[in-house]
């Protein structure tokens, strides 16, 4: 358990640096677009594909921060639906999941 608690933590600030990485990106772009038609459209669709990776470590995030709060509270080896061990290979490959494969599966 402390070993999937030391990877979460690992996890968890590189997920911090990376989002404050786009949030810099962001705010040095911040200033007007470039005269050039065509430099401006690049520049918005690469504001667009820097907001959307922020949003998805945002989101990673989040649940690392609920599988480190499982973890701390003895459930983080737990599935949080059905209350069976989750399976050691896929804590290994997934290792913020809650679930066992089983209920993570789309019904």
């Amino acid at each position: 358990m402390m070993e999937r608690k030391q990877r979460l933590e690992t996890l968890r600030d590189e997920l911090v640096e990376r989002i404050e990485r786009y949030r810099d990106h962001k705010e040095q772009r911040a200033g007007p677009l470039d005269k050039d038609m065509e430099e401006q459209a690049i520049e918005l669709q690469n504001d667009e594909v820097v907001d959307a990776l922020e949003r998805e470590a945002e989101e990673e995030l989040r649940q690392v921060m609920h599988a480190l709060a499982r973890v701390a509270a003895g459930e983080g080896d737990l599935c949080e639906v059905c209350e069976e061990p989750i399976a050691p290979g896929r804590l290994d490959a997934v290792p913020f999941t809650t679930l066992c494969r089983q209920c993570a599966e789309p019904r």
